[in-house]
């Protein structure tokens, strides 16, 4: 695919320029295959903004999560943190770019360690990024915990002695305690009971609303999505789908894969609901991606050409869409 022009200004704050991440597995006793997990995806974040990055199991959601933490590094491609690449910066820089970008992971059973109190679960990254003093480092903490509907008196309990939600809470705390300017969620709430994951998603906007803070919001869940996000970026195989503002995108999917997720998202009203699309078997081998279009075989719009040529992501209907008969998707039910 080719990449998204990017345009980096004073309010983009994040930004992937053909950003891939390939791996290489061992296929058999005398050969070597290539997963590419991430196939060159590009797509810019503005500050105080929410990008939701939707997809089933396997498309590259989690591999790119671990590229904009700088857990791992890219194969190839470029990222920019507040304008600086990520390749050539230097490790001191690096370090300081990792206290910009927090995450929040999918399971707070999992994510926190169960040895520590709250309060050193917080503390830890105050004593080693910052000078601030025993005293101001308490401070803070009781300060987050407020923030995150946390009672501060509860700082020396446990992970075990709090409830899922309020897990997650004390994550989210977390992330938040340096003042990134991004934190990037995966799956944040999706282990979570469906009468909490409300109260997290409005913890999530009230935080951006009182900080700035600009959230990567990984998820499979669209309705999630559609509650906080400001654009959405549909990934599939490794690659980018559709890209635009949460209007555009849900309004009229313009991928026929986008338009069969979205079928799939219950509706409360007639008027929302739309008709159910179904599609055919799985995505294919990542060690043998098919020529053309890697959605071609579950595509109810193929035609010869997709089964040839790769698509380019391309302007359509105001988003970013790699698909040859973009302009023809949906227009059925217009």
């Amino acid at each position: 695919m080719n990449a998204v022009p990017q345009t980096i200004t004073g309010d983009v704050v994040l930004a992937a320029d053909q950003l891939a991440k390939h791996y290489s597995v061992k296929r058999s006793m005398f050969t070597q295959g290539t997963v590419k997990a991430l196939n060159g995806v590009s797509f810019s974040l503005e500050r105080g903004k929410t990008l939701a990055v939707v997809g089933e199991s396997g498309c590259g959601k989690s591999t790119l999560a671990r590229q904009l933490t700088m857990i791992e590094a890219p194969t190839s491609g470029r990222l920019l943190i507040d304008g600086v690449d990520v390749a050539g910066a230097s490790k001191a820089r690096i370090a300081e770019l990792r206290q910009r970008v927090q995450m929040v992971f999918q399971n707070p059973f999992a994510s926190l360690n169960p040895r520590k109190t709250v309060e050193q679960t917080l503390g830890e990254p105050l004593a080693i990024n910052t000078k601030l003093s025993a005293h101001e480092r308490a401070e803070r903490i009781a300060r987050m915990m407020r923030t995150v509907g946390l009672r501060p008196e509860h700082a020396s309990r446990y992970p075990h002695m709090f409830s899922g939600g309020q897990r997650q809470r004390v994550a989210i705390a977390r992330a938040m305690i340096l003042d990134p300017q991004i934190v990037v969620a995966d799956e944040p709430v999706s282990a979570l009971d469906v009468s909490i994951q409300a109260q997290i998603l409005n913890l999530f906007m009230d935080l951006q609303a009182e900080f700035g803070t600009s959230y990567v919001f990984i998820s499979h869940n669209l309705s999630v999505v559609e509650h906080i996000a400001d654009d959405v970026m549909v990934m599939y195989f490794g690659g980018v789908a559709e890209l635009g503002d949460k209007k555009t995108i849900f309004s009229k999917p313009r991928h026929p894969y986008t338009r069969a997720l979205m079928s799939a998202t219950p509706a409360l009203f007639e008027e929302d609901r739309r008709i159910k699309i179904r599609l055919e078997g799985e995505m294919p081998s990542p060690l043998n991606p098919p020529p053309g279009c890697t959605f071609h075989q579950r595509c109810p719009y193929a035609i010869e050409r997709c089964r040839k040529e790769e698509p380019l992501l391309r302007i359509v209907d105001g988003r970013h869409v790699s698909c040859h008969r973009a302009e023809e998707v949906g227009e059925a039910d217009a």
